[in-house]
């Protein structure tokens, strides 16, 4: 009964063969964009980068179960040994 509740769910977006074309059409036309208008990336080149820094820290760690080991740790009581 549970791997029929895994199949039910929906795959990731960039999992499916639309979001994969898509993906690939985005790499392509980046790739292409990025070769036509490297002079003027240059130019932004240290503006980019400073723009970048702050994105992957708002962007670093959300959406991962990373900290699964904080939930899985036993409960501490405050009781005594006496008690």
């Amino acid at each position: 009964m549970l791997d029929n509740d895994r199949d039910r769910q929906a795959s990731p977006f960039w999992r499916r063969p639309a979001g994969m074309a898509v993906t690939t059409a985005a790499l392509i036309a980046g790739f292409y964009l990025l070769r036509e208008h490297w002079s003027h990336v240059l130019g932004y080149w240290s503006y980019l980068l400073l723009l970048v820094c702050p994105l992957m820290h708002l962007m670093h760690g959300h959406g991962h179960d990373g900290h699964e080991h904080r939930r899985q740790a036993p409960e501490r009581t405050s009781q005594g040994k006496g008690s």
